[in-house]
């Protein structure tokens, strides 16, 4: 049967030449010989009837076949995640893994300070299951930084367990809860030697437009990146983060907003200069949200993605409704971090909090 062929090492395969972008590149990232891969595809196209490569440009594109293959194989893949980590859960009630996206804006200082905590923890094993480990809980923690749209596709698509820092303009699909984190202001800056700093009046889109912007690139893929306070025909410097966009700025290559709390300690010793312009910026209103296993979740499904499309970040609405369809219990890990989440003090300081040594990007 042609579902035998439908193996993990199969669907895995398959992502890695998605990703990579040939047989041979996928061949070294898997420790084998590209002979070898060309020839498993080769026995799954033969087993399934389709051609899931198009080979005629020397690289490996997928066919429409291959493209439905890819997403579907995906979304199994991660069902399997879901299902050990769930085995794994029953015996212990800690996640084996616990994925978290955080917005750049939010202050990493705070996050590590609860990463911290976190494995501080010392739990105690469930009756006839093997001692907690004594260095922490067990679940292992994986941070990823995003930016705007970037945040929400990563708890959407699955790639993420906790969603810090999103940013709505509806109702999430079923299979998500989202609570609220607070807002943060913005103020158009500029170095001191900057030509707009000695700008009196307020500053026109006329005038702006002949100004290099610094802005953020989205690191969403699957949803339309999002654009903020970019002008037609303007010359922009793009970086990869905001604490990169806040060098940029520093050193006079340019201009754009700046979260205030990220800017604030850099205007009061003189570094930069806040100006006044007729283009504002409303403050941007954030959430946390989560994924909640339920039989009717749509959580993983590529048509969720277009359910809880993010707007502008500084024009997002509120929260939305919460999912109700019946959910799973939630891990522990997951637990821990929405009672910190829960705590105002700590929605304040990843707001609030970006002054002093900042940590290496995660």
């Amino acid at each position: 049967m042609s579902r035998n062929v439908l193996t993990p090492d199969a669907l895995t395969m398959m992502d890695v030449i998605a990703r990579t972008g040939s047989f041979a590149a996928a061949a070294r990232e898997m420790g084998k010989v590209p002979s070898a891969l060309t020839y498993s595809v080769r026995q799954l196209e033969d087993a399934l009837d389709v051609l899931l490569f198009d080979r005629r440009s020397g690289q490996a594109r997928l066919t429409a076949a291959g493209i439905e293959l890819l997403h579907e194989g995906r979304r199994l893949l991660e069902q399997l995640d879901a299902v050990a980590n769930r085995v794994k859960r029953v015996a212990t009630g800690w996640e084996t893994q616990l994925t978290i996206a955080v917005d750049d804006a939010l202050s990493r200082l705070t996050v590590f300070e609860l990463c911290e905590d976190f494995y501080a923890l010392r739990p105690s094993a469930p009756a006839g299951a093997v001692s907690a480990d004594a260095t922490g809980p067990g679940t292992r923690l994986r941070l990823r930084t995003e930016v705007l749209a970037g945040t929400w596709e990563a708890l959407v698509s699955g790639q993420a367990d906790l969603a810090i820092g999103v940013t709505l303009d509806r109702a999430p699909p079923t299979g998500l809860k989202v609570e609220p984190l607070g807002t943060m202001g913005f103020v158009f800056a500029v170095a001191p030697h900057h030509p707009l700093a000695a700008v009196e009046e307020s500053i026109t889109d006329a005038v702006l437009v002949r100004h290099r912007a610094v802005a953020v690139a989205d690191s969403a893929h699957r949803l339309t990146p999002v654009t903020v306070n970019l002008l037609p025909g303007q010359d922009v410097f793009t970086v990869p983060t905001m604490q990169a966009k806040l060098e940029a700025q520093l050193r006079c290559l340019g201009c754009g907003f700046l979260p205030e709390p990220v800017a604030r300690e850099h205007i009061a010793a003189g570094r930069l200069v806040v100006k006044t312009v007729e283009r504002t910026r409303p403050a941007a209103t954030f959430s946390y949200a989560w994924r909640v296993p339920s039989a009717r979740s749509s959580i993983g499904d590529p048509r969720a993605l277009d359910a809880g499309l993010i707007g502008d970040a500084g024009v997002a609405g509120g929260t939305g409704k919460k999912g109700s369809s019946r959910s799973a219990p939630v891990g522990l890990a997951l637990r821990w971090w929405l009672d910190r989440l829960a705590n105002p003090a700590t929605r304040l300081a990843l707001l609030e909090r970006h002054a002093g040594p900042r940590p290496l990007g995660f």
